[in-house]
């Protein structure tokens, strides 16, 4: 499986481009799944529904699942901060790509998704697993680059640069345990 990570700081344009990605990739009959880094306390579950009560009554695992989905729900019994490659090792083999938006600071490589119009700074001069920018405004960058310049704007352009690149996010999990 290939794995990239999506860096950038919020409102940069993560979410969406990652939502683009995914159906640019299917069209190409890639398998694709996401991981999400929330930073918030999230809940997928609502109050009344048998799962709800069932967490509600302490089980520490709950797998709702039907003919067309499973969920499974984890309640952590002490705070605890996976790692993406602990959340990587959860997924289905069978996927080709995986999109991962947050875990900036992971060792993954990543393209960072940057807009001039936030002011924020960049990650790129400093993160050595930051591998292309996606940015909508490449004449701004703060600091010269010799990565791949992509357009935030063209997720044909981006997505087929991934599967070009492909090699080169060819993911083990033997290399992170």
């Amino acid at each position: 499986m290939n794995v990239v990570g999506f860096a950038g700081f919020s409102g940069s344009g993560k979410t969406t481009l990652v939502e683009q990605l995914i159906p640019k990739l299917k069209l190409k009959g890639l398998r694709v799944s996401v991981v999400k880094h929330a930073h918030h306390r999230f809940d997928i579950d609502h109050e009344g529904k048998d799962t709800f009560r069932h967490r509600e009554a302490g089980a520490f695992e709950v797998i709702v699942a039907s003919d067309k989905r499973l969920a499974l729900m984890r309640e952590f019994e002490v705070p605890n901060r996976p790692t993406v490659h602990q959340l990587l090792a959860e997924l289905y083999e069978g996927v080709d790509w995986v999109l991962v938006e947050g875990f900036k600071d992971s060792d993954l490589q990543k393209i960072e998704v940057w807009r001039a119009l936030s002011a924020k700074p960049a990650r790129y001069p400093e993160d050595d697993f930051i591998v292309a920018v996606a940015t909508d405004s490449p004449d701004h960058l703060p600091a010269p680059t010799g990565l791949p310049v992509l357009d935030l704007n063209d997720p044909s352009a981006v997505a087929d640069w991934l599967v070009a690149q492909g090699s080169r996010f060819d993911y083990r999990f033997e290399n992170y345990a």
